[in-house]
C-alpha cells in the first residue's frame, strides 16, 4: 500500500484522505508498517477495553511523536485495517502525552467519514454531545494510562486548528523526506 499525499485545504471542509489502521470496537490495534507497506498487529488492550470509532492516520504526516497524524473517524459502522477513507476534519484534541521522563504532544484529530449518514450534519465538535467528548477522552488517557504513558488533555479546537495540525504535520513529513 503506498502512501497518498495528504490533500492541504483552504477551507475546513475540503475532504482529507486518512487510512484506517483499527477499527472501531476493535481491542486489537494495529499499525501500518512503512517498510513492508503491510497492516501490523501492534498490540491486544484489555478485557473490556476497544477502540471507540476507527483510528488511523493522515498519510505523508509526520507529527510531533514521529509517527504520521493520528486520526479518529467518526462513521456509520466499522472499516477494516488498511481501508482509504475521504474524511473532513471537525476538530482536534490536544493532548501531551509524558513516558519515561519525556514529554511531547500527541494531539488527536478527529474527522467525519464523508460517506456517513449519521454524523452528516456534524460539522465541528461543539455539534456533538458533550458526554461523547468527554467518553473520547477518557478512552485515550485510560489507552495510554495501562501502557504506563500519561496523558494529559490540554484544550479541544475546531477545524481550523485541526488544519493548522495537517498542514505543520505535512510539512514536517516534507523536510523529513
Amino acid at each position: 500500500m503506498k502512501k497518498k499525499s495528504a490533500k492541504r485545504a483552504t477551507e475546513p471542509q475540503h475532504p482529507l484522505q486518512v487510512i484506517i489502521e483499527t477499527p472501531r470496537n476493535s481491542r486489537n490495534k494495529y499499525k501500518f508498517d512503512e517498510k513492508t507497506g503491510r497492516m501490523k498487529l501492534s498490540k491486544v488492550m484489555p478485557e473490556g477495553m476497544m477502540f471507540p470509532y476507527d483510528f488511523g492516520f493522515i498519510p505523508e504526516t509526520k507529527a510531533d511523536d514521529g509517527d504520521p497524524l493520528d486520526v479518529l473517524v467518526l462513521s456509520d459502522e466499522p472499516m477494516f485495517p488498511g481501508c482509504e477513507v475521504e474524511c473532513r476534519l471537525i476538530g482536534v484534541i490536544k493532548a501531551l502525552q509524558k513516558e519515561k521522563g519525556k514529554q511531547n504532544h500527541n494531539d488527536r484529530v478527529i474527522a467525519v467519514a464523508a460517506g456517513s449518514v449519521l454524523y452528516a450534519n456534524i460539522n465541528e465538535l461543539s455539534d456533538l454531545e458533550s458526554g461523547v467528548l468527554t467518553q473520547i477522552e477518557a478512552f485515550f488517557t485510560n489507552y495510554q494510562k495501562v501502557r504506563n504513558i500519561e496523558f494529559k488533555v490540554l484544550e479541544r479546537g475546531g477545524p481550523p486548528s485541526a488544519w493548522q495540525l495537517v498542514e505543520r504535520a505535512s510539512n514536517a513529513a516534507s523536510k523529513a523526506a
